[in-house]
Protein backbone atom coordinates (compact mmCIF):
# COMPACT_ATOMS: atom_id res chain seq x y z
CA UNK A 1 0.00 0.00 0.00
CA UNK A 2 2.76 2.43 1.00
CA UNK A 3 4.87 1.50 -2.02
CA UNK A 4 2.02 2.07 -4.49
CA UNK A 5 1.20 5.42 -2.82
CA UNK A 6 4.78 6.67 -3.21
CA UNK A 7 4.85 5.43 -6.81
CA UNK A 8 1.62 7.34 -7.46
CA UNK A 9 3.01 10.55 -5.91
CA UNK A 10 6.21 10.31 -7.95
CA UNK A 11 4.18 9.73 -11.12
CA UNK A 12 1.98 12.72 -10.39
CA UNK A 13 5.04 14.88 -9.73
CA UNK A 14 6.55 13.96 -13.09
CA UNK A 15 3.21 14.54 -14.82
CA UNK A 16 2.91 18.02 -13.28
CA UNK A 17 6.48 18.87 -14.21
CA UNK A 18 5.89 17.68 -17.78
CA UNK A 19 2.69 19.73 -18.04
CA UNK A 20 4.47 22.83 -16.77
CA UNK A 21 7.28 22.50 -19.29
CA UNK A 22 4.82 22.01 -22.15
CA UNK A 23 2.68 24.94 -21.04
CA UNK A 24 5.55 27.37 -20.63
CA UNK A 25 6.39 29.26 -23.78
CA UNK A 26 10.04 29.42 -24.67
CA UNK A 27 10.01 33.19 -25.05
CA UNK A 28 13.14 34.55 -26.69
CA UNK A 29 14.29 37.64 -24.85
CA UNK A 30 17.58 39.36 -24.20
CA UNK A 31 19.24 38.77 -20.84
CA UNK A 32 22.12 41.06 -19.97
CA UNK A 33 24.86 40.31 -17.48
CA UNK A 34 26.99 43.28 -16.47
CA UNK A 35 30.21 43.56 -14.51
CA UNK A 36 32.07 46.55 -13.11
CA UNK A 37 35.79 46.20 -12.38
CA UNK A 38 38.38 48.60 -11.03
CA UNK A 39 41.44 47.89 -13.16
CA UNK A 40 44.15 49.51 -10.99
CA UNK A 41 46.10 47.46 -8.48
CA UNK A 42 46.61 50.49 -6.23
CA UNK A 43 44.13 53.34 -5.89
CA UNK A 44 46.05 56.54 -5.20
CA UNK A 45 44.76 60.01 -4.40
CA UNK A 46 45.30 62.29 -7.41
CA UNK A 47 46.22 59.43 -9.80
CA UNK A 48 44.01 58.00 -12.57
CA UNK A 49 41.73 55.06 -11.76
CA UNK A 50 40.30 53.04 -14.65
CA UNK A 51 36.86 51.48 -14.20
CA UNK A 52 35.73 48.97 -16.83
CA UNK A 53 32.15 47.90 -17.54
CA UNK A 54 31.41 44.73 -19.50
CA UNK A 55 27.91 43.88 -20.67
CA UNK A 56 27.14 40.40 -22.02
CA UNK A 57 23.90 39.47 -23.81
CA UNK A 58 23.37 35.82 -22.89
CA UNK A 59 19.77 35.76 -24.14
CA UNK A 60 18.28 34.65 -27.44
CA UNK A 61 17.08 38.09 -28.65
CA UNK A 62 18.69 41.44 -29.35
CA UNK A 63 18.69 43.91 -26.47
CA UNK A 64 17.66 47.37 -27.64
CA UNK A 65 17.99 50.86 -26.18
CA UNK A 66 20.56 49.73 -23.59
CA UNK A 67 21.49 52.42 -21.06
CA UNK A 68 24.25 52.27 -18.46
CA UNK A 69 24.08 54.89 -15.71
CA UNK A 70 26.82 55.27 -13.11
CA UNK A 71 25.98 57.28 -10.00
CA UNK A 72 28.61 55.79 -7.70
CA UNK A 73 31.27 58.48 -8.15
CA UNK A 74 30.21 61.70 -6.41
CA UNK A 75 31.76 64.93 -7.71
CA UNK A 76 33.01 65.75 -4.21
CA UNK A 77 35.19 62.60 -4.16
CA UNK A 78 36.12 62.01 -7.84
CA UNK A 79 36.76 64.03 -10.98
CA UNK A 80 36.02 62.59 -14.41
CA UNK A 81 39.16 62.44 -16.58
CA UNK A 82 37.91 60.50 -19.58
CA UNK A 83 34.75 58.65 -20.63
CA UNK A 84 31.07 59.06 -19.82
CA UNK A 85 29.10 58.09 -16.73
CA UNK A 86 25.91 57.66 -18.79
CA UNK A 87 26.24 55.57 -21.95
CA UNK A 88 23.69 54.25 -24.44
CA UNK A 89 23.87 51.50 -27.07
CA UNK A 90 21.16 51.07 -29.70
CA UNK A 91 21.48 47.29 -29.90
CA UNK A 92 23.45 44.44 -28.37
CA UNK A 93 23.14 41.26 -30.42
CA UNK A 94 22.55 37.87 -28.78
CA UNK A 95 25.68 36.06 -27.56
CA UNK A 96 27.81 39.21 -27.86
CA UNK A 97 29.25 41.80 -25.52
CA UNK A 98 30.25 45.44 -25.24
CA UNK A 99 32.87 47.12 -23.08
CA UNK A 100 33.02 50.66 -21.73
CA UNK A 101 35.76 52.29 -19.65
CA UNK A 102 35.83 55.42 -17.51
CA UNK A 103 38.93 57.10 -16.08
CA UNK A 104 38.36 58.84 -12.74
CA UNK A 105 40.71 60.72 -10.41
CA UNK A 106 40.15 60.35 -6.64
CA UNK A 107 40.25 63.69 -4.84
CA UNK A 108 40.43 62.29 -1.29
CA UNK A 109 42.12 59.33 0.34
CA UNK A 110 40.47 56.80 2.63
CA UNK A 111 38.02 53.96 2.17
CA UNK A 112 35.40 54.19 -0.56
CA UNK A 113 32.50 51.86 -1.34
CA UNK A 114 32.34 51.14 -5.08
CA UNK A 115 28.65 50.48 -5.74
CA UNK A 116 26.88 48.95 -8.74
CA UNK A 117 25.87 50.92 -11.83
CA UNK A 118 22.30 50.73 -13.17
CA UNK A 119 21.53 49.05 -16.49
CA UNK A 120 18.18 49.40 -18.31
CA UNK A 121 17.15 47.88 -21.64
CA UNK A 122 14.29 46.56 -23.76
CA UNK A 123 14.48 42.74 -23.78
CA UNK A 124 13.14 42.40 -27.35
CA UNK A 125 12.27 44.64 -30.27
CA UNK A 126 8.55 44.96 -29.56
CA UNK A 127 8.82 45.17 -25.76
CA UNK A 128 7.20 48.09 -24.00
CA UNK A 129 8.48 47.53 -20.47
CA UNK A 130 12.14 48.20 -19.71
CA UNK A 131 14.18 45.64 -17.79
CA UNK A 132 16.27 47.05 -14.94
CA UNK A 133 19.48 45.44 -13.78
CA UNK A 134 22.69 46.30 -11.99
CA UNK A 135 26.35 45.62 -12.57
CA UNK A 136 28.44 43.74 -10.07
CA UNK A 137 29.74 45.91 -7.25
CA UNK A 138 33.51 45.79 -6.62
CA UNK A 139 32.89 46.63 -2.97
CA UNK A 140 34.98 48.69 -0.60
CA UNK A 141 38.45 49.78 -1.64
CA UNK A 142 41.12 51.83 0.01
CA UNK A 143 42.44 54.95 -1.68
CA UNK A 144 46.04 55.57 -0.57
CA UNK A 145 47.39 59.01 0.27
CA UNK A 146 49.77 60.14 -2.51
CA UNK A 147 52.64 60.89 -0.09
CA UNK A 148 52.30 57.45 1.48
CA UNK A 149 52.29 55.82 -1.97
CA UNK A 150 55.42 57.71 -3.03
CA UNK A 151 57.14 56.78 0.23
CA UNK A 152 56.34 53.08 -0.23
CA UNK A 153 56.86 52.60 -3.94
CA UNK A 154 59.42 55.17 -5.10
CA UNK A 155 62.87 53.88 -6.17
CA UNK A 156 64.54 55.64 -3.16
CA UNK A 157 67.61 56.68 -5.19
CA UNK A 158 68.56 59.42 -2.74
CA UNK A 159 68.23 56.99 0.19
CA UNK A 160 70.54 54.46 -1.50
CA UNK A 161 73.07 57.20 -2.33
CA UNK A 162 73.20 58.35 1.29
CA UNK A 163 73.52 54.72 2.41
CA UNK A 164 76.47 54.19 0.05
CA UNK A 165 78.23 57.35 1.29
CA UNK A 166 77.70 56.34 4.92
CA UNK A 167 79.04 52.79 4.42
CA UNK A 168 82.08 53.94 2.44
CA UNK A 169 84.22 54.80 5.54
CA UNK A 170 83.45 51.50 7.26
CA UNK A 171 84.57 49.61 4.16
CA UNK A 172 87.27 52.00 2.90
CA UNK A 173 89.33 52.43 6.11
CA UNK A 174 89.95 48.68 6.69
CA UNK A 175 90.78 48.27 3.00
CA UNK A 176 93.35 51.11 3.16
CA UNK A 177 94.97 49.60 6.29
CA UNK A 178 95.19 46.18 4.66
CA UNK A 179 96.60 47.62 1.44
CA UNK A 180 99.32 49.58 3.32
CA UNK A 181 100.28 46.48 5.26
CA UNK A 182 100.36 44.36 2.11
CA UNK A 183 102.52 46.92 0.29
CA UNK A 184 104.89 47.20 3.22
CA UNK A 185 105.47 43.43 3.40
CA UNK A 186 105.70 43.12 -0.38
CA UNK A 187 108.48 45.75 -0.36
CA UNK A 188 110.34 43.92 2.45
CA UNK A 189 110.09 40.63 0.57
CA UNK A 190 111.35 42.15 -2.70
CA UNK A 191 114.43 43.67 -0.90
CA UNK A 192 115.45 40.31 0.55
CA UNK A 193 115.41 38.61 -2.83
Amino acid sequence: MMNSLSLLSVSLSFLCLFALTLGAEDEKIARLLASKNVMNQYLVEGKDVTVEYRIFNVGEATATDVKLKEEGFPASDFSLVQGFLEVQWDRIAPKSNVTHAVVMKPLKFGFFNFTAAQLTYLPKDDAEERMIGYTSAPGEGGIINQKEFERRFSPHVLDWLIFAIMTLPSLGIPYMLWYRSKRKYDNVRSKRN
